[in-house]
Formats: C-alpha cells, sequence, structure tokens
C-alpha cells in the first residue's frame, strides 16, 4: 500500500515535471521567432537551423507533457515517429543548404544577437537538462529522463552554433557558420534513429 507521503512526493514531482516542460515549450516558442528573424538579417544557416531544431523540440515537449498527462504508449509511439521524419527532413534541408554555401562560399554576415540568444539558450537548456533527469529519475519516468538528454543536447547544439556564429563576427571565419549547420544535421540523424530504432531502456512504454 502507497503511503500518503508517497503519494504526495510523486505529485510535486509530477507538477515539477509539467513545468519544466512548459517552460522549455515556452522558450522554444520564443526561440523560433527569435531565431527566425536572427537568421534571416544575417543570412546565417546554423541560426536557421537551430531554428527548425527549436520547432522540432516544441513537438519533442508536447510528447513528454502528453505523457505525463496519462496518455497511451500508441499514440505517444505515433506522435515521436513524426518526431523522427521531422528531424530527417531536418537533417536533409540543414545539409543541402551547409554544402551549398561552402562549395559558394556563402559570407553570412555578423549576428550578436545570434550570440547573445545562443548563449543565453545553452545555460537555460543546460539548467533544464539536470532538472528534467533528476526529476524524471525520482519519478522513475524513463520518457522525462530521455526527454532530459534531449534537452542537454540543445544545449551542446546552442554552444556549437555559439562558436559558429561568434568565429564568424568576430573573426570573419564564414567557413564556421555552416559548419555549425553540419553539426547540427549530424544530431538530427542521431536523434532519429534513436527514435526509429530505440537502445534497450530507452524503449517507451506501452
Amino acid at each position: 500500500m502507497t503511503s500518503p507521503t508517497a503519494v504526495v512526493r510523486v505529485r510535486i514531482l509530477r507538477r515539477r515535471g509539467f513545468v519544466l516542460e512548459w517552460v522549455t515549450l515556452g522558450w522554444n516558442i520564443v526561440g523560433v521567432v527569435v531565431l527566425a528573424v536572427l537568421a534571416v538579417s544575417a543570412s546565417s544557416t546554423a541560426l536557421a537551423g537551430f531554428g527548425l531544431d527549436s520547432l522540432i523540440e516544441i513537438g519533442a515537449s508536447t510528447v513528454v507533457l502528453w505523457e505525463l498527462s496519462g496518455a497511451g504508449g500508441l499514440r505517444q509511439r505515433r506522435a515521436l515517429r513524426l518526431i523522427g521524419a521531422a528531424f530527417i527532413a531536418l537533417a536533409a534541408f540543414l545539409l543541402f543548404q551547409s554544402v551549398i554555401a561552402l562549395i559558394t562560399q556563402h559570407h553570412p554576415d555578423g549576428s550578436v544577437g545570434g550570440i547573445i540568444w545562443t548563449a543565453v539558450t545553452a545555460v537555460t537548456m543546460f539548467t533544464l537538462a539536470g532538472m528534467k533527469t533528476r526529476t524524471g529519475r525520482s519519478l522513475g519516468n524513463a520518457v522525462l529522463q530521455v526527454e532530459g538528454r534531449v534537452t542537454f543536447i540543445d544545449g551542446l547544439l546552442a554552444v556549437a552554433v555559439l562558436v559558429g556564429v561568434g568565429l564568424n563576427t568576430v573573426l570573419g571565419w564564414w567557413w564556421a557558420d555552416p559548419l555549425a549547420g553540419l553539426v547540427i544535421v549530424y544530431y538530427a540523424i542521431r536523434e532519429a534513429i534513436e527514435i526509429f530504432r530505440p537502445e534497450p531502456g530507452h524503449e517507451l512504454p506501452a
């Protein structure tokens, strides 16, 4: 029999999980708009790719909120497959754009705004990732723990884009921007593989 204290603790942890996912969702919604403006103004492949990645992360957070609400495993798996397909489309788009930018030696403009946004995003994502992982572990919720890992990788991507945009802005190394885009390509392919062929222990519960 579950004690009243344990029930209260689970409720608190579940509520915390909801808050963390809503914060992530809200941040990425704002990020899509901010990055779209910055990408267009600077003609930056890396910022455009990071904005598209934020759009996909909105879907991932929605899936976790769905799971925390007690949705069925079948519907979750379908939603995750759609996210996996979106990652594949993102990888194909960015691969094409990055290769073309490298071949044509496209010189994007510098973006101080891009540097600031990606730096703040990196700190925010790393913080959220740690809190999600701890909360998911305490709840025994594998989905929240995996999403915490995705959020951590999102922070690493923000660092990669920060470096690419920063090198272009400060030193004029135009090739650093499309190379940062290729980092996102690698991440998108890896996440798609993880969704369609999950490692043991990362499968979505039925």
